[in-house]
């Protein structure tokens, strides 16, 4: 049995990026059931630039009549984004505005995942700064049978197709999806979904669950070495050549890049890296740096 998807598109006043998008996975194969629109909210109040969403909203809502679009059955979702006091958020003015999009984003994915199909990510319309958050809550929440999508059109096919003026693009017409890579953070530390409740917490989050590991690694290696090799290792953390530790310590080059290479077995085996990977001594000081500070703090 094929797997039904759910397709989720930021939009600003472009209504034709979520046709483009639907119109070629299904090209594709893709069973889409649910389009979900994520967009802001804007008020009448505002300049014609920002009512062009309400515009495209309800163009898109021609589109999916009935619960169909084009023969397929298909529902379009509407998700406006607003504050946690229910108030619109027109635009991204500030850091608050921001954190509610975030989290507005972060809620609405969970909800989707919690559905268990496979979300098809396309952040090719609305705020550079909604997809861009879109794009950090992915991270934590979708997985690898997810997919993050940017659209590519060909400049002369935008203008024609500019404010909805095409709603479907043919093959002709070089409007094509590219698949953005992205590291699933939740799905190797799942830990980091049920901390966070806002954009700054899973930054620190993130940073902690990854300093963690980080500096795992590095203890092993610094465990596994001589007395001389931790010297070594200790110069080479702080900028070091090793020319300048051959001085520092009065030996030879060659018997600083013999501990070099010691080291740097040791990384090879911490980091799970091929044995024909490629390390040069700043590979010690881009790792070792701030787990030698943490250390010596921790000292008594």
């Amino acid at each position: 049995m094929e797997t039904e998807s759910i397709l989720l598109v930021t939009v600003g006043g472009q209504p034709q990026v979520v046709t483009f998008a639907l119109d070629w996975l299904l090209a594709r194969g893709e069973i889409i059931r649910e389009v979900v629109v994520l967009h802001l909210s804007p008020t009448t109040d505002l300049p014609d630039e920002y009512r062009c969403t309400q515009r495209a909203l309800e163009q898109l809502h021609r589109e999916f009549g009935g619960d169909q679009y084009r023969g397929h059955p298909c529902r379009l979702r509407l998700v406006p984004i607003r504050h946690n006091d229910d108030l619109r958020l027109p635009d991204i003015r500030n850091e608050a505005d921001a954190d509610a999009v975030w989290c507005a984003v972060y809620q609405l994915l969970t909800t989707l995942k919690a559905q268990g199909r496979p979300l098809h990510l396309c952040i090719a319309g609305g705020r550079r700064t909604m997809a861009l958050l879109t794009f950090s809550a992915a991270m934590l929440l979708c997985g690898h049978q997810d997919h993050v999508w940017h659209m590519y059109t060909p400049t002369g096919f935008l203008k024609r197709a500019r404010d909805g003026a095409v709603m479907h693009a043919q093959s002709t017409d070089g409007v094509r999806l590219i698949r953005v890579p992205f590291v699933p953070w939740g799905t190797y530390f799942p830990a980091l979904r049920k901390l966070v409740h806002s954009s700054a917490e899973v930054i620190a989050a993130q940073t902690a669950e990854l300093e963690a590991t980080e500096y795992a690694r590095c203890q092993n290696v610094f465990a596994q070495l001589t007395k001389r090799q931790r010297e070594v290792l200790r110069l080479l953390a702080a900028g070091c050549t090793p020319q300048d530790i051959a001085e520092r310590l009065h030996v030879t080059l060659a018997t600083v890049n013999a501990h070099k290479t010691a080291i740097l077995d040791q990384c090879r085996i911490a980091w799970n890296l091929p044995e024909d990977a490629y390390l040069s001594y700043h590979f010690v000081h881009d790792h070792f740096a701030r787990f030698l500070r943490y250390l010596d703090e921790r000292s008594p």
